[in-house]
């Protein structure tokens, strides 16, 4: 369960939501792990990628990053301004350190893929200022400890991919599989989400929906 940001998440939403898994023949195995009670597990492995000198505290703000970056995939490149300032993790955000060499990998539909994360991504969040965990580094951990193989999500994710196969190389976990799948957008071309005003999918009407996702894809 995806609840590591404490400040969206709602813990009356997840019977709804594994109800709804269930309707749609999602079976998991053994008990559901809940991201907001893993932050020991979290900080824990992080500390781990401190002690090997791969991470370090950046004291930068969004805007700062914007007025003295350039463009990347996902917006502005991080510039490395805090790498060499050795500054206190306390109050400020971590990030773990990139570097130019190519990531690769095969995604199952959507084929052979490549970053230079220093160049495309730049060095990356990891904890927060505010103490919450990012979602790269929890899912790569949760991956791992659940000896996840195959991993199956989103096209919108598929530039993500990159920054959690460097942290399961710097962390010595296997990779999983991945195939990403397209996904659906509305007529603006946003894809389908609360953000956008889509009407949440009904359980009731579990292998009607199904049958039209199959249909699209």
């Amino acid at each position: 369960m995806e609840d590591v940001d404490s400040t969206r998440c709602k813990r009356e939403f997840v019977p709804e939501i594994l109800d709804t898994m269930s309707a749609f023949g999602f079976v998991w195995d053994g008990e559901v792990l809940f991201q907001s009670q893993r932050t020991a597990r979290y900080q824990s492995v992080l500390e781990d990628l401190a002690g090997k000198h791969l991470t370090y505290a950046c004291a930068c703000s969004r805007k700062e990053i914007a007025d003295s970056a350039l463009a990347g995939i996902e917006g502005p490149v991080y510039p490395g301004t805090c790498r060499e300032k050795e500054l206190a993790a306390i109050g400020n955000a971590m990030r773990v350190r990139t570097t130019r060499a190519e990531i690769r990998f095969d995604d199952r539909v959507q084929g052979p893929q490549c970053q230079q994360l220093e160049t495309d991504i730049g060095d990356f969040v990891l904890k927060r200022r505010d103490g919450l965990f990012a979602y790269q580094l929890a899912v790569v951990v949760d991956d791992a400890d659940q000896d996840v193989s195959h991993v199956v999500r989103g096209a919108d994710l598929l530039d993500s991919t990159a920054r959690q196969i460097h942290l399961q190389q710097l962390l010595g976990f296997s990779t999983p599989s991945y195939l990403h799948i397209p996904i659906v957008a509305n007529a603006a071309g946003q894809k389908l989400s609360k953000q956008t005003l889509a009407p949440a999918i009904s359980a009731s009407q579990a292998c009607a929906l199904l049958h039209q996702a199959l249909l699209h894809l």
